[in-house]
């Protein structure tokens, strides 16, 4: 972790009143999940923090995709109540960073519907985007009606490939607007040979987080009760993981173009 004097201290230009810090995060965790630390010091310093979350919405009527069965019964969260859990989490998390939560209606990608094919992503999530899947334009545009000119955006840099991250990427990028990127957590933690291909012409900055911020960023990511088993082995190996990536920057690095 860095030494206090190089602690985030907004800059003069960022002192608008109007100014926000929106993270955009492609589900119900990985904003808190990725930046949770650096999130708790913003707000702390009196900066206005918000966790935008893409795929908040419920699952469209119809049958569930049998793969979407498997994930409820490995996250223990019954049936139509799960997408609800999962929000409850996000507040939770969103609280103990101290950020502002809102989640947008779109479904996840195990939920989401074609009238021609029925179920898009059925056996797996890391694949390309399916053909009928027209989310990112969606995106864009629902992105564009609710940001201003003062807000600062912080989209996931989709190491992974993970179909989600992957569009909401894309569609974060088609705002044509500055941008800063953070590193998809834990999905870099296990690839982490991906971050070259996925940050061509930004350059990193690295951000101080404090051992108080990084607590609350370990109890902000425990809230995910229902998530826990899918990102780590628990939560003793994701509080350890978290410092060590920390250690491993010196603080918490996003990317911003050149």
């Amino acid at each position: 972790m860095l030494p206090e004097s190089k602690a985030f201290i907004l800059e003069e230009k960022e002192t608008h009143a109007n100014m926000r810090w929106i993270y955009i995060s492609p589900h119900l965790d990985d904003a808190v999940l990725s930046c949770g630390g650096l999130i708790w010091e913003q707000v702390h310093s009196g900066v206005t923090v918000e966790i935008w979350t893409i795929c908040a919405g419920d699952p469209p009527p119809g049958e569930l995709s049998n793969f979407a069965k498997m994930l409820h019964e490995k996250w223990q969260t019954g049936g139509v109540e799960t997408v609800a859990l999962r929000r409850a989490e996000d507040k939770n998390a969103a609280r103990r960073v101290r950020a502002t939560p809102f989640h947008f209606g779109m479904p996840d990608a195990i939920y989401r519907r074609s009238n021609g094919y029925g179920p898009l992503y059925t056996e797996d999530i890391f694949v390309p985007i399916h053909s009928a899947d027209k989310s990112v334009d969606e995106i864009t545009r629902l992105l564009a009606h609710k940001l201003t000119q003062y807000d600062t955006v912080v989209c996931p840099l989709a190491v992974g490939g993970h179909v989600d991250h992957v569009i909401t990427r894309t569609a974060v990028e088609q705002l044509a607007r500055p941008l800063w990127y953070y590193a998809d957590i834990p999905y870099f933690l296990s690839h982490p040979e991906q971050l070259f291909a996925a940050t061509p012409r930004l350059s990193p900055r690295t951000f101080y987080v404090s051992s108080r911020g990084l607590t609350a960023w370990q109890n902000g990511i425990a809230s995910y009760t229902s998530q826990i088993s899918s990102l780590f082995a628990d939560v003793t190996e994701m509080r350890q993981k978290i410092r060590d990536y920390l250690r491993q920057f010196d603080g918490l690095r996003l990317w911003e173009a050149e």
